[in-house]
């Protein structure tokens, strides 16, 4: 599989982790849900990111799913792996396991515990040289999940002091100016970077429309996100709206704090990608009343889908 580069676009899928009901990790379900998000036209994964529950797994555990992943998937699409970890040696290790199984690079975010911008330059020049040239990476910004705030200036900073980093996991919000403004460095002679955005989707086409290359989220319908991306690149801009807002409540939904993952994971589940809605602990339970907006949200979207169709 060739390694991650500045070009890449498209839908990077961010994979669920799946567990049988008594937490244990599920590897058939992992191939299934593999194989299923292939069929849905992704065209990469990012595995072990925080909607896959990374943080929960043991070390031996994480290494032992990065294997299966990329064995299953045997270089059919690039693969990213989420590596951020409390140390370096810990990201170290993880990074090498995952290259030397054929993963595509590497994805990771800065602590929130960072405060200033010459501490957040400086701990991601530590990770580009303590990866080295020959593995490309993901810089993650996810302010909204406790990782440290990131400026547009700052990220080209660290973007042009480390060349392996390639790519742009945007998911600031709001965050449509952020992108723009990265654009416009870019064309004024800063090095590209690839820009694939996150937040469930919910601003998806209008990312787009301001240069993000695709998403890299974990939408439990991927076949949206990947048919907006197509649209929006065809430009039929219009198409791609009304096919988003088609999905709207259900990204909506998934993107409540809390139960967002219990959520995807259950649809996923409905659907067929993996056996069991399964997190592991500790996790919010479902309500009897949430799971009954699930599936009228997802009967709804059946009958609007094959309205359509005519």
């Amino acid at each position: 599989m060739a390694k991650l580069s500045s070009t890449a676009r498209g839908v990077y899928i961010i994979a669920a982790t799946p567990f049988d009901d008594a937490g244990r990790l599920d590897l058939e379900s992992t191939s299934r849900l593999c194989d299923w998000y292939l069929e849905h036209g992704v065209d990469g994964m990012t595995i072990l990111g925080q909607m896959g529950e990374a943080p929960k797994l043991l070390p031996e555990e994480s290494a032992r799913f990065v294997r299966h992943v990329l064995d299953h998937l045997k270089g059919r699409i690039p693969v990213i792996v989420g590596v951020t970890a409390p140390g370096l040696g810990a990201m170290k290790h993880l990074a090498d396991i995952a290259m030397e199984a054929g993963a595509a690079g590497v994805m990771v975010a800065a602590p929130g515990t960072l405060r200033t911008d010459e501490s957040i330059e400086g701990y991601f020049g530590q990770v580009a040289k303590l990866l080295g040239p020959d593995t490309p990476w993901v810089l993650q910004d996810f302010p909204l999940s406790g990782t440290a705030q990131i400026t547009a200036k700052l990220i080209r900073r660290v973007a042009d002091a480390a060349e392996n980093c390639v790519m742009l996991k945007h998911e600031d919000w709001p965050g449509l100016d952020k992108i723009t403004a990265l654009r416009r460095m870019e064309a004024e002679g800063a090095r590209r970077l690839s820009i694939l955005t996150g937040n469930g989707g919910l601003f998806l086409p209008l990312e787009l429309g301001r240069g993000a290359d695709g998403a890299m989220t974990g939408f439990a319908f991927p076949e949206m996100l990947v048919g907006v991306c197509r649209l929006m690149a065809a430009g039929e801009a219009d198409a791609a709206m009304d096919l988003f807002d088609t999905y709207l409540p259900l990204v909506r939904y998934e993107q409540q704090p809390g139960i967002g993952l219990p959520a995807r994971k259950y649809i996923l589940a409905k659907r067929g990608a993996i056996a069991s809605p399964a997190l592991r602990a500790p996790a919010p339970p479902l309500s009897a009343e949430t799971k009954a907006d699930l599936d009228w949200l997802i009967e709804r979207l059946d009958r609007r889908l094959a309205k359509a169709r005519g």
